[in-house]
C-alpha cells in the first residue's frame, strides 16, 4: 500500500512538473511577442536580433517537454483525465512553438523595414492594437490552462473573431495604400506579413483554449462554433 502511495505521489509530481514547464514556456513566448512588437515599433536592432536568436530556446523547450510527456506515458500509462492532461500539454506546446515562430517572423520583418529606412511605415497603430488583443488571448489561454478555467477558454474563442476582423480591416487598408502609391508596396507587404503573423498567434491561442475544454470536459471542440463551445462550457 505504501509503495502504491509513493508511486501515486511521484506521478502527481511528474504531472505538476510538466504543467510548470508549459507555463514557463508560455511566459517566454509571451516575452518573445512583446519584444518583437517593440522592435517593430522602434527598430531596436539589438532586440530584433535577440528575438530571432531566442527562437531556438522556444524549440528546445518544446522538445524537452515532449520528451517528458513521452516518458510519463511509457512509465505511468496514464488513463482518463491524466491522459487528457498529457495530450493537452503535447498539443499546447506545439502551438506555443508555432507562436514563437511567428514572433521571430515579426522580428525579421522589422529588420527588413528598418534596413530599408522606411521609418514611416503605415498601419503600425492598428498592428499594435491587434497584437495587444492576440497577446491578451495568449495570456488568458495560459491562465485558463493553469486554472482549468472553462469560461476564460470560451471568451478567448470570441476574441479570435475580433482578431480576424481587425486583420481583414488592416488588409483592406494596405491594399488601398498599395493602389494609391506603388512606392509603398514593399513596406505594405512587410506590414501585411506582420499582421498575418499576429492573426496566426490569435489562432494558436484559440487552439490552446479549446484544448483546455478537452482536458476538463473530455470533449473535442475544435472546428465547432463559438456558440457551441459556450454551450459545452455551460453544460
Amino acid at each position: 500500500m505504501a509503495n502504491k502511495e509513493h508511486i501515486s505521489k511521484r506521478f502527481d509530481a511528474d504531472l505538476e512538473e510538466v504543467r510548470t514547464r508549459v507555463l514557463q514556456m508560455g511566459g517566454f513566448v509571451e516575452e518573445q511577442i512583446e519584444h518583437a512588437i517593440e522592435a517593430l515599433t522602434d527598430g531596436n536592432e539589438a532586440i530584433i536580433e535577440q528575438v530571432i536568436a531566442n527562437d531556438h530556446r522556444v524549440n528546445a523547450m518544446e522538445v524537452s517537454i515532449d520528451e517528458i510527456c513521452n516518458q510519463i506515458i511509457a512509465r505511468r500509462q496514464p488513463t482518463a483525465s491524466d491522459l487528457r492532461m498529457i495530450m493537452t500539454v503535447i498539443k499546447t506546446i506545439t502551438d506555443l512553438e508555432r507562436i514563437g515562430d511567428e514572433a521571430a517572423k515579426i522580428a525579421r520583418m522589422a529588420r527588413l523595414i528598418y534596413a530599408a529606412d522606411r521609418l514611416h511605415a503605415p498601419r503600425f497603430v492598428e498592428v499594435k492594437h491587434v497584437a495587444k488583443i492576440a497577446l491578451d488571448m495568449l495570456h488568458k489561454a495560459l491562465d485558463a490552462f493553469a486554472r482549468l478555467d472553462l469560461n476564460a477558454a470560451a471568451h478567448i474563442v470570441r476574441q479570435d473573431e475580433l482578431v480576424d476582423e481587425e486583420f481583414r480591416a488592416i488588409l483592406r487598408q494596405l491594399i488601398t495604400f498599395m493602389m494609391e502609391d506603388p512606392r509603398k508596396i514593399s513596406t505594405s507587404l512587410e506590414i501585411l506579413f506582420v499582421a498575418k503573423a499576429i492573426e496566426r498567434i490569435g489562432d494558436h491561442a484559440k487552439n490552446m483554449s479549446e484544448y483546455v475544454v478537452y482536458m476538463v470536459k473530455g470533449k473535442d471542440v475544435r472546428h465547432v462554433t463559438a456558440d457551441e463551445i459556450e454551450r459545452e462550457v455551460r453544460g
